[in-house]
């Protein structure tokens, strides 16, 4: 890891590429709020990179070959890094990249002494998954907080009562995080689970979440036009289709009602997303 220098009010925020990143949601919000860093020079944003011959099953996580003219061009290679960024005055510390397969638990005592020794004043899990919700309404955010009253704006940890799932990696650090004594949240955005391909809406709405717990402005640069040309493209197939139209209202009229998904419907909807990425534990 390299020495960053004095940070000011440093937060750590993460998201990973895994079940949790429905639509891409979160590694995109991460990937913007990464970008914000001005000023910084290039080779000072990069602060750690973790080892991915340590951590990556490359089987299940093969590098991407360029082949040019038939000639083997270019590996890149899964990665996991902490990225250095600026935003209104404070220090960003932006962890993201592909879900380890393997040493969770080393992975997470290794982020704790990240954390310890740039003097983290707060730790951000981002994450999306799969729900009951239409993509004509605003995306719906649930959060988890180490200690009541974290959470800011209009968030609220959730759901009530007990939810047993297939757990993430994130979720693991963020544990590992706040029993440290770091103040801990997490911001997950509800994702349709009739949409298939990158989710900015949902990306969005993330930036959004974490400008207000920062109390400050986050630019969505060029994720707030995908984000309209989605909602314009999801409308056309909507109103295409008559069972889907059917559907999308039917899940508008539960919104409208405000009747939140409980902890089994939130279940059901992680266990069918896991299925239909195939390969995956979607026991509960």
């Amino acid at each position: 890891m390299d020495k960053p220098g004095d940070l000011i009010k440093p937060t750590l925020i993460a998201a990973f590429d895994s079940w949790i990143d429905a639509g891409g949601a979160s590694t995109m919000a991460a990937g913007r709020l990464a970008e914000a860093g001005s000023g910084l020079a290039k080779k000072n944003k990069v602060v750690a990179v973790f080892d991915g011959d340590v951590l990556f099953d490359y089987r299940a996580r093969r590098p991407t070959l360029d082949i040019v003219d038939g000639k083997l061009a270019e590996l890149t290679w899964p990665e996991l890094t902490v990225r250095r960024s600026r935003l209104a005055g404070r220090d960003l510390l932006v962890l993201s990249g592909a879900e380890p397969d393997f040493r969770w638990r080393a992975f997470a005592d290794a982020t704790v002494e990240i954390v310890d020794r740039l003097g983290i004043t707060q730790w951000i899990s981002l994450g999306a998954i799969p729900a009951a919700v239409p993509h004509t309404r605003p995306v719906p955010i649930i959060g988890t907080e180490s200690a009541p009253g974290l959470l800011q704006g209009d968030v609220r940890p959730g759901p009530d009562g007990l939810l047993r799932v297939p757990s993430a990696a994130i979720s693991v650090l963020e544990m590992a995080v706040s029993k440290a004594g770091t103040p801990a949240v997490g911001y997950y955005a509800q994702v349709p689970h009739y949409v298939s391909g990158p989710y900015a809406l949902a990306a969005v709405e993330l930036l959004r979440a974490v400008g207000t717990h920062l109390g400050t402005e986050v630019a969505e640069g060029p994720l707030a036009d995908e984000a309209r040309l989605l909602r314009s493209r999801l409308d056309a197939a909507t109103a295409a289709e008559d069972t889907t139209r059917a559907y999308v209202e039917r899940l508008e009229a539960m919104v409208d009602e405000e009747r939140l998904p409980s902890g089994s419907e939130l279940i059901s909807e992680i266990e069918r997303f896991l299925r239909d990425r195939g390969g995956e534990d979607a026991r509960s």
